[in-house]
């Protein structure tokens, strides 16, 4: 690797999410904190504020497991494809990119954005929470302490209503159904150990054999 550092000795990191392709953040690395991030297989950077090395996470607990590293067709920047652990932003969001250039129809001209998907993320992390915690009066909490059979039978109730809500052409009806059925199905999931990540990877795993088709 002819790797080629700035005049600071730095190399722009830019960190995407494996699964998803969304870009989390830009950091940089000196020759160290790359060395580190490639015999660890987790993100290590420089700070160019505090000048000093840092492990993502090593606080938050918000890691970034690396699947792969590629440097760029001059070797002077590197994408870090991760699977992360928790939000890449110090201000708690999956990315650190949310600020849109782009207003009103200009932006809703641009699709719907991954940021929409948060929610998702941050449910998981709240009913993982619920698990360990077992706050009082919590409605999750009462799902983990019934177990797994009212958990099953909940989710059952709701894909029947939201299939009653479908039959009816119900929109408004449906998505609230809808909403209670990803809710149970977030606390079978982290019931049963089986991270969302690894649902979404079959999902990713089927896309690229039916694109390559």
């Amino acid at each position: 690797m002819n790797v080629k550092f700035d005049e600071n000795g730095l190399l722009p990191a830019i960190v995407q999410d494996a699964l998803t392709k969304e870009v989390l953040t830009l950091a940089y690395m000196n020759k160290e904190s790359l060395d580190k991030s490639i015999e660890t297989r987790e993100t290590w950077f420089y700070s160019r504020s505090r000048q000093e090395l840092w492990h993502k996470g090593a606080t938050s607990g918000n890691t970034q497991k690396i699947v792969d590293m590629k440097f760029d067709c001059d070797q002077d920047a590197v994408v870090v494809l991760v699977e992360p652990a928790g939000p890449a932003c110090h201000n708690g969001t999956t990315s650190c990119f949310t600020e849109s250039v782009f207003t009103g129809e200009e932006a809703a001209s641009g699709a719907e954005s991954l940021a929409d998907y948060q929610i998702l993320f941050e449910l998981e992390q709240l009913i993982r929470n619920r698990e360990k915690e077992r706050p009082e009066g919590a409605y999750t909490t009462y799902l983990f302490e019934k177990g797994v059979d009212k958990i099953l039978k909940k989710v059952g109730e709701e894909a029947s209503e939201v299939i009653i809500a479908a039959k009816n052409r119900d929109a408004e009806e449906l998505k609230w159904e809808a909403a209670d059925l990803l809710y149970h199905l977030y606390v079978l999931l982290v019931e049963q150990g089986l991270p969302a990540r690894d649902v979404l990877s079959v999902l990713n795993k089927r896309h690229e054999k039916s694109s390559a088709k």
